[in-house]
């Protein structure tokens, strides 16, 4: 009688652990949205849509994992959580950005994105060009003003670490990989770089400007990229899925486009089950790697979790 009683203590735990995610990740949406709305500022002056277009993209819907990930980063070596949210802040206006300009039609042409119309459907291609070009160049002036940190240095590691982690090898890279992959066969270890560079870089950097907003250890840093290296990968996997078995209507855009454009992915090389089951073991291995934090990284633990089995 007592394996079932552990069970069913552990799954309590289990379940109170992913309603306390659920709580952290609603009000870490909220305000995020108070902040972003903060830096763009609604004008009444001739280059008004612009703005309009960038608070569309960026505003009011999304899971803010980026968001989280970073804060909570933070929040494991004390940042002021008005700093940790205006680079926040500028690490979603990235995301985003990237949003925007891979909906338009010389990329992967969607028509939804959240389950709103895209951006250049709001407004038209040109506005959503200048909107997503507008977010990448604010990010890094949010930055860059010392309300973010009153460190120069460590402004600098900021700009630098998302400057990497958004570029020719990072998100853009992985991006132009995924390109080529409609025109190749790509093998996992090809898979997993360019998911690395396209989805992982952002999810890594998140992490680790929360570390250097701290002034984190090295061995600190260490946990958190393996944390984050292995949370990227499971999320893309997690994707992955969702465009084979999610409703569109659920995920809030169209499901699908992979085995439509004949591009290799996780599930087309491992199948469904096993890909669902690399996701969980990479959840799994995430975790364990913040253990050394103790109880202050039980909110990212879960996120870890939340991430393989989310809906959309």
């Amino acid at each position: 009688m007592e394996l079932p009683l552990a069970q069913n203590h552990s799954t309590k735990n289990k379940v109170n652990q992913m309603d306390n995610l659920s709580a952290a990740l609603k009000d870490c949406a909220a305000e995020m949205d108070e902040v972003l709305s903060d830096l763009l500022p609604i004008k009444e002056t001739p280059e008004a849509r612009v703005i309009e277009a960038m608070r569309y993209a960026s505003l009011g819907a999304g899971k803010r994992i980026r968001p989280f990930l970073l804060t909570q980063s933070a929040a494991l070596f004390g940042v002021s959580t008005t700093r940790a949210y205006r680079a926040a802040a500028a690490v979603e206006m990235i995301h985003c950005y990237s949003l925007v300009h891979d909906d338009l039609p010389a990329m992967d042409d969607d028509d939804l994105r959240r389950g709103q119309p895209t951006t250049h459907k709001k407004y038209d291609e040109a506005t959503a060009i200048l909107a997503g070009d507008a977010l990448l160049t604010k990010a890094f002036e949010v930055l860059a003003e010392p309300d973010t940190h009153d460190s120069a240095t460590i402004r600098a590691e900021l700009c630098l670490a998302l400057a990497k982690a958004s570029g020719d090898h990072g998100m853009v890279g992985g991006q132009m990989l995924d390109l080529v992959a409609e025109q190749s066969n790509l093998d996992i270890p090809e898979i997993t770089r360019l998911q690395r560079m396209k989805t992982g870089a952002l999810i890594a950097v998140s992490c680790e400007m929360g570390a250097i907003m701290g002034k984190a250890s090295e061995h600190a840093r260490h946990a958190l990229d393996h944390y984050a290296h292995d949370v990227g990968l499971a999320f893309q996997i997690a994707d992955d899925l969702l465009d084979v078995e999610g409703d569109a209507d659920e995920v809030g855009k169209r499901t699908g486009k992979d085995e439509a454009a004949g591009k290799a992915t996780f599930v087309s090389l491992l199948g469904v089950e096993r890909a669902r089951e690399q996701a969980h073991m990479l959840a799994e291995q995430a975790a364990g790697h913040l253990d050394t934090f103790g109880e202050k990284a039980v909110l990212l633990q879960s996120l870890a979790d939340f991430i393989v089995t989310r809906k959309s």
